[in-house]
């Protein structure tokens, strides 16, 4: 059974001061699990409610279902928890292309560009101090495992862009439209807030101001959804 001290240390991991106090995150769902079992993440404990996923036996602890309810968030838990270590990340200044973000702040925003930086093979996904927590419960549940492979730092972004020597690129709303020109292969390229777009600081190191044209002809929408904005702008970049 599981003790009133796991539980109370897992539902902690919900938060972001016990995870980064801890050096824990938690993985839920067989997809996930497996996918960062398979990665360079580190495996504190597997809870299961029954034998799914080989791990050594003093990382395994089989659970009841009635336990598993107790330390999942999910409305319909998925069979398995675990607990992994959070490694140390440093910044590679070398990486020929890199996504940066800029204050992003829903969970499932990060999870799904995390996801979109693996499909399209971005090693580095540069984030801002006040970005959400990749490790957020989350944005690992979006990431799908994806998490695994891309490298997620977070860094005083205005520090990183000054020292960078390559082209930087933002996407803004009143940017030259992304399909008209003919965009490099190394770069860094900044999506900002959900609400409030790109800060005043980073802004003025961006050197090119990009922007998705609206197409519909009522041009309502405000705005697009920056996941989705970070998918039509990847694949620009990796098109050429």
């Amino acid at each position: 059974m599981l003790s009133k001290n796991q539980i109370k240390l897992i539902n902690q991991l919900h938060q972001k001061k016990y995870r980064k106090k801890n050096k824990l995150f938690i993985a839920e769902g067989i997809k996930t699990v497996k996918e960062l079992l398979a990665s360079e993440y580190e495996l504190e404990m597997l809870y299961m409610t029954a034998d799914i996923l080989y791990t050594p036996e003093d990382r395994q602890h089989i659970i009841s279902d009635k336990e598993l309810k107790k330390i999942s968030q999910l409305k319909t838990p998925q069979r398995l928890l675990a607990l992994f270590k959070i490694p140390e990340r440093t910044l590679d200044l070398e990486t020929g292309f890199s996504l940066a973000l800029d204050g992003v702040r829903d969970p499932g925003n990060l999870g799904t560009i995390v996801r979109l930086c693996d499909w399209f093979g971005i090693e580095q996904l540069v984030c801002s101090t006040d970005t959400v927590d990749c490790y957020n419960p989350k944005t690992v549940q979006a990431t799908m495992g994806s998490l695994g492979r891309v490298k997620v730092v977070y860094t005083d972004l205005p520090k990183f862009l000054s020292q960078s020597e390559k082209p930087i690129f933002g996407t803004f709303m009143d940017g030259e439209t992304i399909y008209e020109n003919r965009l490099p292969k190394e770069a860094i390229v900044v999506l900002g807030n959900e609400a409030n777009g790109i800060s005043a600081r980073v802004d003025n190191l961006v050197s090119y101001r990009l922007g998705i044209p609206q197409f519909g002809t009522k041009k309502v929408t405000e705005s697009l959804n920056v996941a989705t904005a970070a998918a039509i702008v990847i694949n620009e970049f990796k098109r050429w």
